[in-house]
Formats: structure tokens, C-alpha cells, sequence
């Protein structure tokens, strides 16, 4: 009976609403609309629109994504997209989830486009990132956008070890950028380089390329150390760059906590190259004033490869021993010739100073195998006198 008076009530609203030549627009489905909110209960509210129509929102469409009906009280002006235009009530059917959801994107939209920074709560971690919330919508911050005091350095890139680090994120909260954003697919990507990057521009025009910084390591990695410096600033020293003589392991020349001096040798957006090498004056400028072609020098072997034995001849200066210099007979491998640790003498057979390289031999102090003289007369084969038989 209720049902009946209010189909009668909105056929007659209807009614006079057409026949009003100035009437109001009349809504479609998919329209976003605004009105007064008259009721408010925890599974319906109602809503006045334009004082001639009547509109409900319940269920699962009073979530709003972009949090805009959180505290919706009797008397609040709220916006709903219309979902059908004569419910069974006679009303129309309208939902803050639509509205909210097309709002919250759009705001979202507007982020990404000023470049805004928001602070976002961590709610859970994978080995991939973090998951974070703007406002009611997930998004995912990836590991290669964290800044390099949060990036998970591990070695040999144990991804259950990188989880357990970024588990440690999880409840607090990271300044943001947003970077990507896809709301057919519910994407949502965010950068706290980003963020970092543009909170720092004032500080890192304070350095240029060429400046010496003095700084802190704060991490050792099979490809180089990370060191801190200036206003939690930081920068990788690459492997290459760490010392003029060849390195096969980075912790052979630094470990966490040392003080070191380097100079910037780039910087590209937060990414800051550093050279620790560059501070020192090249040895090899030196070299030919203390090694000469020819000459016998003593060395110990550091390293073996395939392709041969790798010699320190001082703290800076290193040389290689090809395999076919180690000796004047074949060999299938160096390591038949020499292991780690073992002193040999070498001889100078090549130096190249502005390539850093040296070329030494075992085989030149050797003294070669003779070959039979092929003019030498061969003395005659007497044969030895038979026995005579009695």
C-alpha cells in the first residue's frame, strides 16, 4: 500500500513536471547529480533533488572511494550518479560509489598533472614494492621508485630477503608522487623518488660536477658502495671507480662505515655519481719511469683466468700474463702454471700507460728447447762385429 501512494506521489511529480514549460532538466542514468540529504541511516540515505524529486542511495553505492560522504549529515549537499531514473520506490536510485569513484580518479588525475606531493600510508609489501592507499584507492610503489636510503640493497638479489626488508615498511608513512594512473584497470603507481627528487633540487644545485664531497659509506655491493654525504644526500661510487688498479670485490677496498673523499663525476635527476679514484693521481702516468720493456720484475699472482694470470707488481700497478706467455710448451690452463698467492718472475714484454695495461711473460725467461742442427753431419752407424761361430 505504502508503494502505491509513492508510485501515485511520483506520477503525479512526473506529470506536473512535464507539463511545467520552465521544468527542470530531468537527470539520465549516468548522470552525477546534487541534493540536500534529508535521511541518513546506516544502509539508506535519501536525498532531495531540485525540492520536485527524490533520490535513495543504499547497499554496497554508499562506499565512496573518494571519501567525500564519510560523515554525511542530515542537511549535507552531496553529488550521486543516477543509476536508474523509477526504482520500485518510485525513486531514483543513486550511488555514492560511482560519484566517489569518478571523483577520487579525477583527483587523482590532478595529482599526477601538478605533481603534487601526498603523504601515503604503507599497508602491505611484495617483492616487488610496497602497497599503498591515496585516500581510499590501492596503489603500488614499486621497488625502483623508492629512494636510495629505502631501496633494498641485497646481495645476489635474494627476493625473500628483499621481502623481508620491505615488510619493515609496512604502517609507516612515505612521501609521494603520482606517476601513472589507469582507472579502467585500477592502476595506480607512485614514486617517492620522484618526491625526493623535487624536494632535494634545492640541494642538489648546491653541487655541480667536478665538486670533491666527503662522506660516509653506507652500503658495499658486488658493483660499487654507496656513499652519504651533505644533507642525507647519496651517491654510488662504481666499482671502476673506486681505485686505479683492478678490483674484483669492492669490500677488497671499503667496508660500511668508512670516511671516504670523492668527486662528482655526474648527476642525473637523484642519481649522483661519485669516483673516489679521480681524487688520486693516476699511477700509471708514472709507470715507465719505473718499469721498462725487457725488464725482470717480481710479482704475485692475484687472480687466474682462462685466458691467463693476473700479476701485482706494486699496490697500483697490475699486469697480465697471457696463457700462451707462461710457457714455451702448450698448456691447457694458467692454473697449471700457477695458483693465487704464488711469487713468480716475470719479464716486461709490452706497457701501454694511458690503457692501464701491462704485458709480462713467463716463457721469454725461459730458455727455449733446441732443435737438432740440420747441417750437422750425422756421424755413420758402424755395425758392431758378428760373432764367428767355431
Amino acid at each position: 500500500m505504502h508503494t502505491q501512494v509513492l508510485g501515485k506521489q511520483k506520477d503525479t511529480i512526473m506529470d506536473t513536471l512535464l507539463a511545467t514549460p520552465d521544468q527542470p532538466q530531468l537527470p539520465k542514468v549516468g548522470d552525477t547529480v546534487e541534493g540536500k540529504v534529508i535521511s541518513v541511516s546506516k544502509n539508506e540515505v535519501f536525498i532531495d533533488i531540485q525540492g520536485v524529486l527524490m533520490g535513495i542511495v543504499r547497499g554496497k553505492e554508499i562506499f565512496d572511494e573518494s571519501e567525500g560522504t564519510g560523515e554525511l549529515q542530515v542537511g549535507n549537499v552531496a553529488q550521486a550518479t543516477v543509476l536508474d531514473l523509477e526504482n520500485e520506490k518510485g525513486m531514483l536510485e543513486l550511488s555514492f560509489r560511482q560519484a566517489g569513484h569518478q571523483k577520487a580518479w579525477g583527483g587523482l588525475e590532478h595529482l599526477m598533472h601538478d605533481g603534487t606531493i601526498i603523504d601515503v600510508p604503507v599497508t602491505d609489501a611484495n617483492k616487488g614494492g610496497l602497497m599503498v592507499r591515496v585516500g581510499r584507492i590501492e596503489g603500488f610503489l614499486p621497488v625502483s621508485q623508492l629512494t636510495v636510503e629505502h631501496y633494498p640493497r641485497v646481495e645476489g638479489g635474494d627476493k625473500n630477503r628483499i621481502l623481508e626488508l620491505l615488510m619493515k615498511f609496512t604502517g609507516n608513512t612515505m612521501r609521494v608522487k603520482v606517476i601513472d594512473i589507469n582507472e579502467n584497470d585500477s592502476k595506480l603507481i607512485v614514486s617517492e623518488k620522484a618526491a625526493w627528487e623535487e624536494e632535494q633540487q634545492g640541494v642538489l644545485s648546491q653541487y655541480k660536477v667536478g665538486d670533491a664531497v666527503e662522506g660516509k659509506i653506507t652500503g658495499v655491493v658486488d658493483f660499487g658502495a654507496f656513499v652519504e654525504f651533505g644533507p642525507h644526500l647519496e651517491g654510488l661510487v662504481h666499482i671502476s671507480e673506486l681505485a686505479w688498479q683492478r678490483i674484483d670485490n669492492p669490500r677488497d677496498i671499503v667496508k660500511v662505515g668508512d670516511e671516504v673523499k670523492a668527486k662528482i663525476i655526474a648527476i642525473e635527476g637523484s642519481k649522483i655519481s661519485l669516483s673516489m679514484k679521480s681524487l688520486k693521481e693516476d699511477p700509471w702516468k708514472d709507470a715507465v719511469k719505473r718499469y721498462t720493456v725487457g725488464q725482470v720484475v717480481s710479482g704475485k699472482i692475484l687472480k687466474v683466468n682462462p685466458y691467463g694470470l693476473f700479476v701485482e707488481l706494486d699496490d697500483d700497478i697490475h699486469g697480465l700474463a697471457h696463457i700462451s706467455e707462461l710457457a714455451n710448451k702448450h698448456i691447457l690452463s694458467p692454473s697449471d702454471i700457477a695458483k693465487i698467492g704464488d711469487t713468480k718472475k716475470f719479464k716486461i714484454i709490452s706497457i701501454e700507460p694511458e690503457y692501464h695495461r701491462l704485458g709480462l711473460s713467463l716463457k721469454a725467461l725461459e730458455k727455449p728447447e733446441t732443435a737438432p742442427d740440420q747441417n750437422q753431419p750425422v756421424p755413420p752407424v758402424v755395425d758392431e762385429p758378428t760373432a764367428i761361430k767355431e
